[in-house]
């Protein structure tokens, strides 16, 4: 899948997810989800690679787990540097995110990565 489908399908996950969990993720707007999904994948372009490596012992420890925690930290950053209109209210709230991102993302690439 290509870099702007992901960004546009995280965008609309973020949507999505901060109307069913309003009280644990703000996003201001459909603009602000854009933008987040957009600096989302720089991050994991340029960030993330290096904190796999870093991470690569309690990742293989944790039976591929602390993965997670790792989507869970790349989103706090994203919130960390788009301000307060991209924000949770913790940690379980950023994790819980990334696990719904991590599977939304999964059958989307699926989907696209099979023949129609």
């Amino acid at each position: 899948m290509s870099f702007w489908r992901r960004v546009v399908v995280n965008a609309l996950v973020f949507i999505a997810t901060a109307g069913f969990f309003s009280q644990y993720f703000h996003v201001a707007n459909i603009w602000v989800s854009l933008i987040a999904a957009f600096v989302l994948g720089l991050l994991n372009m340029f960030v993330k690679p290096v904190l796999l490596i870093l991470s690569l012992p309690i990742t293989f420890v944790t039976l591929g787990l602390f993965y997670f925690v790792i989507n869970a930290l790349m989103l706090e950053m994203t919130s960390f540097l788009i301000g307060d209109s991209f924000k949770f209210a913790n940690f379980g709230a950023a994790f819980l995110v990334a696990l719904i991102l991590s599977f939304v993302n999964l059958i989307i690439t699926n989907y696209f990565q099979t023949d129609h």
